[in-house]
Formats: C-alpha cells, structure tokens, sequence
C-alpha cells in the first residue's frame, strides 16, 4: 500500500498543472451547470462573466413552478425552416441563455460587457435578449445547425462569437412520447 502511495505522489509532482484559460474555466462550469437542466433533448448550461467573474448561470428547464420535461415528457412543436426542412423543436423549456439573462434581472446583476458561455450558437430569440442586455461576446462550444441568423445579428450588433470547435452540435431527437409519472 506504501508502494502505491509514493507512486501516486512521485506521478502527481512530475505532471505539470496547467491551469485553464478563463474561457476553458467558464465553458467548464457551464458544463458542470447543464447537469441541472430538465429536458434531456438538450441538456444545457450557461455562464455569464466578466472581469474573470462568474456573475450568473442559467440552464434548460421548465418556468418556475411548472412541470419538467424529465418528469412529463416533452411539449412538441414542429418548426419550419427557410429552407423547406421541418424540425420538432420541445417548447416546454427555457433555454439557459435566458435563463441566465433572467437570473442577472432578478438579482439585479448588471451583466451589460459581459461574456456569455453556452453550448452553441444561441438561437434567434437569445441572441435578441443578448444584444439588448448589452453582452459584448459570446463563447459557443459548437455550432447550431440554425445559427447562421443569430451570426449575423451578433456581427451587426458589433457583438463578437467564438466557437471552441468550429464545427455544428449534433444532439438527438428524443422520443416525443410523454413519459409515464409515478
């Protein structure tokens, strides 16, 4: 037991720590933040900070008081796309990004310059909300396969987006069935 003990010391002292950038350290606890979410189509957290400060989160759920995904099953909605492709989209929701722009209202956080972590692309809807509470960047892990208009709203707004890969999040279409309570 001795032996295992001074390897595992000897093993940790000649790995060097490498500390995270502030965008790797944020999009890390958006991570941790999404295991919170309520919808298992699209389990996901967000982090608004500034100055190297977490100053809000948010993540997918039901409103307040009302029933969750994981314990009702999902309120489907078909969504038709300039481009002829139909989408089931689950509307019981609120997506982390507002979510976390409606904590900062609530607590009275001016979250105006701030950055904002998410998953990917934030929507045309979130990406309105994020323009009008002034977030000055945003930091996507991925792509949203309908992310292209929200794109170019943030380059009209002046609003920067980078995205940790450069490539679009493929997330499942979970059954549309509503689960059984018990």
């Amino acid at each position: 037991m001795e032996t295992i003990k001074i390897e595992l010391e000897q093993t940790t002292r000649t790995k060097k720590h490498i500390r995270p950038s502030w965008d790797e350290y944020f999009m890390e606890v958006a991570h941790t933040i999404s295991k919170r979410a309520t919808c298992d189509r699209g389990r996901s957290g967000c982090v608004i900070a500034r100055d190297a400060r977490l100053l809000v989160t948010g993540y997918v759920g039901s409103p307040t008081g009302l029933p969750h995904c994981d314990d009702v099953g999902h309120q489907m909605k078909k969504l038709l796309h300039e481009d002829g492709s139909i989408t089931n989209h689950c509307v019981r929701t609120v997506h982390a990004e507002q979510n976390a722009i409606t904590q900062a209202a609530k607590v009275g956080v001016s979250i105006a310059g701030a950055t904002l972590y998410c998953r990917m692309t934030p929507c045309r809807v979130c990406a309105m909300l994020i323009i009008n509470c002034g977030i000055a960047r945003v930091v996507c892990e991925r792509k949203y396969h309908d992310g292209a208009q929200s794109e170019a709203m943030f380059k009209e707004a002046g609003i920067s987006i980078e995205y940790k890969f450069n490539e679009v999040e493929e997330y499942e279409n979970q059954a549309e069935a509503p689960r059984a309570t018990s």
